[in-house]
Order: structure tokens, then C-alpha cells, then sequence
């Protein structure tokens, strides 16, 4: 705890509920109302990416044209974790060895990305769809991490 001024000790966040409420935030800005998402990549408790769900460049939102559904999932949009990583490509930022912070625990193609781009830790808030993750990201040696909501 640091002491102010004033005598009071200020209570900080630990850095994984501060990541996980930026990634709260940025799921904000997802452009799929079917599902708001979002995600933060982080190293060395500094910010190296982000991403929300939200549909390929250049083409309208989910919002403003409408679904395109194949077994009750959207497949227009691309999800905040794939954008998190294509962000940092784009940008040159190498994410290796880096933490993700997600909003909800990565879909198996997402899971498949962040595994190959050498993210070490992933942080999620509610689980979403798919238990393969478990027992291959044990395998990998990635830690899984549910983080309970905000403000608990």
C-alpha cells in the first residue's frame, strides 16, 4: 500500500484486475452485439495490444448489416483475441512470452493462435465454449487463469 499525502493508504488494483478492467473496456468498443469482447496482451505489466470483436475491415458491422450465423455462432466478425494478435503483427510488436487478458476464455481456433504466438498466460473472465483449451494448455505449459469478476 503507498501512503499519500494525506496518510491514507490508497488501495491499488492487482495488476490483474487493472489489465482485466482495460480489457473490460475495450470490449466496449465490439461492433457484434451478440457478444461484447475484448482483449489485452500484455509483458511486463506493460501494454503491447488490444483487440474487441468486430468484423473484417472495410465491411459493415454486425450491428448495421446483421449476422451471418452458422450453428448460433457469428462468423462475420473476427474475435478480440485473433484481433489482439493480428494488432500486434500489424504494429511489429513482438508478443512472445506475453500474458492475454480476455474477457471470455478463447474459442479453439482463438486457443490454436495464442498458442503459436508464444503467449505464455491467459486470463480470462467468464469461460466461453470450449473445454479443449484445458488439457492442451496444460500440455503447453500455458497457465489458465479465471479471474473473477470486477469489483470481487
Amino acid at each position: 500500500m503507498v501512503k499519500p499525502r494525506s496518510g491514507k493508504k490508497l488501495k491499488r488494483h492487482p495488476w490483474d484486475a487493472y489489465f482485466m478492467n482495460i480489457a473490460r473496456v475495450v470490449s466496449s468498443r465490439s461492433t457484434c452485439d451478440r457478444k461484447f469482447v475484448g482483449a489485452v496482451i500484455v509483458r511486463d505489466k506493460t501494454i503491447l495490444s488490444t483487440g474487441y470483436n468486430g468484423s473484417i475491415r472495410k465491411l459493415a458491422h454486425c450491428s448495421e448489416a446483421g449476422h451471418m450465423l452458422e450453428n448460433d455462432h457469428c462468423v462475420a466478425t473476427i474475435h478480440a483475441e485473433a484481433n489482439a494478435i493480428i494488432q500486434a503483427a500489424k504494429n511489429g510488436v513482438c508478443i512472445d512470452g506475453g500474458t492475454i487478458y480476455t474477457t471470455a476464455s478463447p474459442c479453439w481456433p482463438c486457443f490454436k493462435l495464442i498458442a503459436n504466438c508464444g503467449i505464455k498466460r491467459i486470463c480470462y473472465g467468464e469461460f466461453y465454449r470450449d473445454a479443449r483449451i484445458f488439457g492442451i494448455a496444460k500440455k503447453l505449459k500455458i497457465e489458465l487463469v479465471k479471474l473473477a469478476p470486477a469489483g470481487e
